[in-house]
């Protein structure tokens, strides 16, 4: 059975209240309910951090055959982080970049991406849906 682990970080845990006409009205916790019941083929986790160092830690932890897939949505930190780029190109296990909203149709600094130049393939712009593509990629 693959098992694949979704990284999500800042202000992500805001999903459902935060900018409902960006990032829709669910709840992250209330999407993963879904698609884990979706995808029970696989073994779905998930972990989010607003602490830059906390997803470089997660990414070291999950990047050396404990998983099948990372599917990471650094959100801001994917714009700023030099290290969380570090640690994708640093690790073993294949990562999909995903972004809810399109980066390249808002501010000109989410068009820079520190980790798509290490990530195995990244999904922009079709909302939650981001993740389901990102999973069926793993499949």
């Amino acid at each position: 059975m693959k098992k694949i682990i979704i990284i999500n970080g800042p202000n992500l845990n805001l999903l459902g209240k935060r900018e409902p006409n960006i990032y829709g009205s669910l709840t992250f916790n209330e999407f993963f309910e879904q698609i884990q019941s979706k995808y029970s083929e696989i073994t779905l986790e998930h972990y989010q951090s607003n602490v830059e160092g906390e997803l470089i830690n997660k990414l070291h932890q999950a990047g050396f055959g404990t998983y099948d897939g990372i599917i990471l949505n650094a959100a801001a930190y994917t714009h700023t982080s030099v290290g969380i780029g570090d640690a994708v190109a640093a690790i073993e296990t294949p990562v999909v970049e995903v972004h809810i909203s399109n980066t390249f149709d808002r501010e000109e600094f989410r068009h820079k991406s520190y980790v798509s130049p290490h990530a195995k393939g990244v999904i922009v712009g079709f909302g939650l849906q981001s993740y389901e593509l990102a999973i069926q990629s793993f499949i």
